[in-house]
């Protein structure tokens, strides 16, 4: 009897169908790994290409130039405007303190203006009325003048009369009765001359004091009107500051933006200078980008940036400028800077704050809060590749 050979067509059948998933599977891994090497080949061209024209960092943080709210006079606060989140205006009325005291302060520096005036014009007229003293004591001095000159005429006069009367006394010409009149006259002229000396003298010394008297108004007065007098501006000085006080218990905002901060109550008493509210200038608001020194070899001002906050997500990409750069590191500009003089030193990478203006418009259509996290990346490529591919 034959040997008949079994036939396993179920077997064979099976391992045909192993060796095609086998290959099935080995195509796939052979595709999967093409996939990844082409993936990283495009990475790495695109790193070879791109690779530190961009440096980004999420270290970066929303912040502007606030304004503090600070009395310039002192008083009882009478009201207040706002409060804390409210959005204000340049100019807005903040808080308005108790006018009295300045009205009062206003009304004694008005009179004393007044006052100031009425005595420079006083004096103006003074000068006059001494001008006019001059010119009196002047025509005394004339009038003097000719009276010692009458009077020197009467002394020759009787002079000669008395010494005629002595030479004809040895002829008996002459009794001795008119001998003593004659006398009598000549002293009397001596008398007469030395007053009108003394007179004259006397009108003399008072033209001198006129003189002196006008010279000392006019000191006063001399090259100003009332309105410029010295007296006056300084008066005029107190009463402009008296004016300024009151307008400043009136206390307005000085930027527009967000109030924060508030602390002042109806009723309290105030300080100059007290810090009463915050307003942030949101519309001015910037970044502060804290790069790695190693980032920065390629970073210059007026690189633009694109930035994204955590506030809106990636939907929102707001685009900047860069401004400058910080004078110093976080670290070496910190309260209490570290100390590396030691043996025990590491050198850890630094950061070092890169300023970034945003754009206003952007600002405006998706405000920021000061504080906000952001990220930033810097386009570094020259100006004209920029252009080139329109991303200047």
């Amino acid at each position: 009897m034959a040997d008949i050979e079994p036939n396993f067509p179920d077997t064979d059948q099976a391992t045909s169908k192993a060796d095609a998933r086998k290959a099935a599977r080995k195509r796939g891994f052979l595709i999967f790994a093409g996939v990844v090497a082409l993936v990283a080949a495009g990475v790495g061209i695109y790193e070879w290409i791109e690779g530190g024209r961009y440096v980004e960092t999420d270290n970066a943080y929303v912040a502007a130039e606030v304004a503090q709210v600070t009395p310039l006079v002192a008083g009882p606060v009478r009201r207040v405007a706002v409060n804390n989140t409210q959005v204000v205006r340049k100019g807005d009325v903040l808080v308005e303190l108790d006018p009295t005291d300045a009205k009062i302060a206003l009304a004694a520096a008005e009179a004393d203006y007044a006052d100031a005036l009425r005595k420079v014009r006083q004096t103006i007229a003074t000068g006059t009325a001494l001008s006019a003293q001059v010119g009196e004591k002047q025509a005394d001095i004339a009038r003097m003048t000719a009276q010692v000159q009458v009077a020197m005429a009467d002394v020759q006069r009787a002079e000669i009369d008395l010494k005629r009367r002595q030479s004809l006394v040895g002829d008996g010409a002459v009794s001795g009765e008119e001998l003593t009149t004659a006398r009598n006259a000549y002293a009397s002229a001596q008398g007469q001359l030395a007053a009108a000396r003394a007179n004259l003298a006397a009108a003399q010394a008072a033209r001198g004091t006129a003189n002196g008297q006008e010279a000392a108004n006019a000191a006063l007065v001399t090259g100003t009107t009332p309105e410029t007098n010295p007296q006056v501006l300084a008066a005029k000085a107190r009463l402009d500051q008296a004016r300024i006080n009151l307008d400043r218990t009136v206390i307005r905002a000085p930027v527009s933006g967000v109030v924060t901060q508030r602390t002042v109550q109806v009723g309290q008493s105030v300080a100059v200078g007290s810090p009463m509210m915050t307003i942030v200038p949101i519309s001015q608001a910037y970044v502060d980008a804290n790069y790695k020194e190693s980032q920065l070899a390629h970073v210059r001002p007026g690189q633009p940036v694109t930035l994204t906050s955590d506030l809106y997500g990636d939907d929102v990409v707001y685009h900047g400028r860069v401004v400058g750069f910080s004078g110093g590191t976080g670290s070496a500009l910190a309260v209490i800077p570290a100390q590396n003089a030691t043996g025990n030193w590491i050198k850890v990478v630094q950061r070092l704050p890169v300023r970034v203006a945003l754009d206003p418009h952007e600002l405006g259509a998706h405000p920021l809060r000061i504080g906000l996290s952001m990220d930033a990346t810097i386009d570094t490529r020259p100006e004209k590749d920029r252009s080139q591919t329109g991303q200047n």
